[in-house]
């Protein structure tokens, strides 16, 4: 996400130690192993933008996307999840959503109806990216809250999709609470866990948040598995365009063919123009610098947020009445990068 949580820096070391100790306890060389995948060889197939909860996907209670009721049942949410997805597709090309779940949702009544998303998103054949988020005031420190919750969350979610083929896993976004090893050991843990799923079809967040993928992709326990990686232009102050082409580039190393950005983004709603060279403004210099690299390296890419209400940074916002929504774009020079990065569309008017 967008905001850094500034969490308690001691709890944090504490609970990485703790953490540290239990992987090794229950981990050994059960890590090793999983079925056989190919090796991701590209990732441009994943066109995309995450569909967001208000409160930034970090909630202690159901998670409610932009546009739906907890309230709604499974027909309902199923009827609205359809015209918002074919919405992304008609207004931005898109083939691809991400979206949050937790255990509030998962393991409590909701799921019934929240599985209607899910549901609408494949049908429409668009591929799914299912990722953990943590709770918000004192959760939110980049660990997982609580493991008696999250593994009972994920054997749901994994029973319910491990044999529709355009749902993929990401088993937690942000885990800046570890370290790189710590985080692998996580990781490594959760594909021994399901090993019925195949490896091409999790999304291995990058270590810190999401913010490098080098030592993942480096680890041989994650083989297979695609990587991915978030990249924000308000990390910097400014920079230029060829210094954001370089800090993305370094951030990947040399795992770009199997690494998607499945985070990224700028403000959509201040009437920046994304089409033209602006070398003086940050975020200008970081949509173009991105959306080209992504390109270049043949990598697949989902913006954030596609649509999350009252955020500057969503290139879509809802439209028309609430039982029927549809979207519309709010800056389509914006939405002129995302084509370009998803190899349609035409190159920055120099």
């Amino acid at each position: 996400m967008r905001k850094t949580p500034a969490g308690n820096r001691l709890t944090s070391r504490l609970r990485a130690t703790c953490v540290a100790v239990a992987i090794a306890a229950v981990s050994g060389a059960t890590l090793v192993g999983g079925p056989a995948s190919a090796a991701p060889t590209g990732t441009t197939q994943f066109k995309g933008v995450n569909w967001a909860d208000p409160r930034d996907n970090y909630a202690d209670d159901y998670l409610q996307l932009s546009g739906l009721s907890t309230t709604d049942t499974y027909a309902q949410t199923y009827a609205k999840a359809t015209r918002i997805i074919s919405a992304f597709r008609a207004n931005l090309g898109a083939n691809t959503v991400r979206l949050p779940i937790n255990p509030y949702t998962v393991n409590g009544a909701y799921w019934k109806s929240y599985r209607a998303v899910v549901d609408a998103a494949s049908d429409r054949g668009f591929k799914v990216i299912l990722s953990y988020w943590e709770g918000t005031g004192d959760q939110k420190d980049g660990f997982i809250d609580d493991e008696s919750t999250y593994w009972p969350m994920w054997n749901t979610v994994v029973k319910a999709y491990r044999h529709d083929p355009k749902v993929y896993f990401e088993p937690m976004n942000e885990p800046h609470g570890y370290t790189d090893a710590q985080w692998a050991d996580i990781a490594a843990k959760w594909l021994s866990t399901y090993p019925s799923v195949p490896r091409d079809r999790v999304f291995v967040s990058g270590a810190g948040y999401n913010d490098h993928v080098t030592s993942v992709c480096a680890d041989p326990r994650l083989k297979g598995t695609y990587l991915s990686l978030h990249h924000y232009g308000f990390w910097k102050s400014y920079a230029t365009y060829d210094q954001w082409v370089s800090d993305l580039k370094v951030r990947i190393g040399d795992c770009a063919s199997r690494t998607v950005i499945d985070e990224f983004g700028a403000p959509m709603t201040t009437g920046l123009d994304y089409d033209r060279p602006a070398p003086d403004d940050n975020y200008v210099n970081f949509i173009q610098a991105e959306t080209d690299t992504a390109r270049a390296l043949g990598m697949g890419s989902v913006y954030w947020p596609g649509l999350r209400t009252d955020d500057t940074y969503s290139i879509q916002k809802l439209t028309g009445d609430a039982a029927k929504p549809w979207l519309v774009t709010t800056n389509q020079s914006g939405a002129d990068r995302l084509a370009w990065a998803w190899g349609r569309g035409k190159p920055v008017q120099k």
